[in-house]
């Protein structure tokens, strides 16, 4: 009985046949897969931050080159914005306070557009006879200079909150108008044709056939919309000028000034509203259509 045991037992530092077949690929299965993760994060990083470093550094030859220095307050150089505009706390907290209020605007803004926007889309898109009627009143809204309505919207709302509202949905909401009912309308004929055969309602064509195709289409349109409203709600702080200060006033006061780091800062911390309401749509986009629309090679 002894000896079976013995034999049947592996001898000391001897492998184990079937764990060397099962764990070698495993982990050249596992080292491949990280391997892949980090190019392709190097793939993404790498290049922005090339392109930034090329870019402060021409912003740092036209400060001191370019520009001659008695009129450098035009460009101030990078350092110089970080320190005065972003290292300084009485600079840095007017600029969330401006910030959030104008992020307030901006979101009610984009809120308002996408529900007005599609259900003007999905009705446009039920009927060729409204899509005929409406659409041109709609392209004759998006091609009004939004500087020539202000004073009427200050006459009609007053300068509160309320203006800058409406400035944002006039600004924001062409584009997902447009980007749904193109969307709703490029579902596959052939399929319309075996809904028709089984007699399936509007709804049911409208939510299990048009709403699916049109989901990349529809968040192109989120995507430009959303830094749309972000410059909506820029654009009416700036000209109201009235109510919770945002970014506009800030804008405003430091163009008046001369403060040229706190303009630049400014400037900057609006353009990080803008990229980051577009990444989050981008990141929902990913959730909700999945990734077969990005490996397509679509924008």
């Amino acid at each position: 009985m002894t000896e079976l045991q013995t034999t049947d037992a592996p001898l000391a530092g001897e492998e184990i046949p079937g764990a060397l077949v099962v764990s070698e690929p495993v982990a050249r299965r596992q080292a491949r897969r990280q391997a892949r993760r980090r190019a392709s994060l190097a793939s993404i990083l790498i290049p922005p931050l090339l392109f930034g470093a090329f870019i402060i550094g021409i912003w740092y030859v036209i400060s001191y080159l370019v520009i001659a220095p008695r009129r450098r307050f035009l460009l101030r150089p990078p350092h110089d914005v970080l320190q005065e505009g972003f290292l300084k706390w009485e600079s840095l907290s007017e600029l969330l306070d401006a910030l959030w209020a104008s992020s307030k605007v901006a979101l009610i803004g984009l809120a308002i557009s996408i529900v007005l926007g599609m259900l003007m889309a999905v009705i446009m898109s039920q009927a060729k006879l409204l899509e005929r009627a409406m659409f041109p009143y709609l392209v004759i809204l998006q091609a009004i200079p939004i500087l020539a309505v202000v004073p009427l919207i200050a006459f009609w709302f007053k300068t509160g909150i309320n203006a800058r509202i409406i400035v944002c949905v006039l600004i924001s909401l062409f584009p997902i108008i447009v980007n749904t009912l193109f969307g709703l309308q490029s579902a596959d004929r052939g399929m319309h044709d075996l809904f028709t055969l089984q007699h399936v309602s509007r709804w049911t064509r409208l939510s299990k056939l048009m709403f699916p195709a049109a989901m990349p289409a529809i968040f192109a349109g989120l995507r430009i919309s959303a830094g749309l409203s972000v410059i909506g709600a820029i654009v009416g702080d700036f000209f109201f000028a009235r109510g919770e200060i945002g970014i506009g006033q800030v804008l405003r006061k430091y163009a008046n000034n001369l403060d040229g780091e706190q303009l630049i800062a400014a400037v900057i911390v609006s353009s990080l509203l803008g990229v980051t309401v577009f990444l989050f749509f981008g990141w929902l986009q990913q959730r909700i259509v999945g990734r077969w629309y990005a490996d397509s090679g679509a924008p």
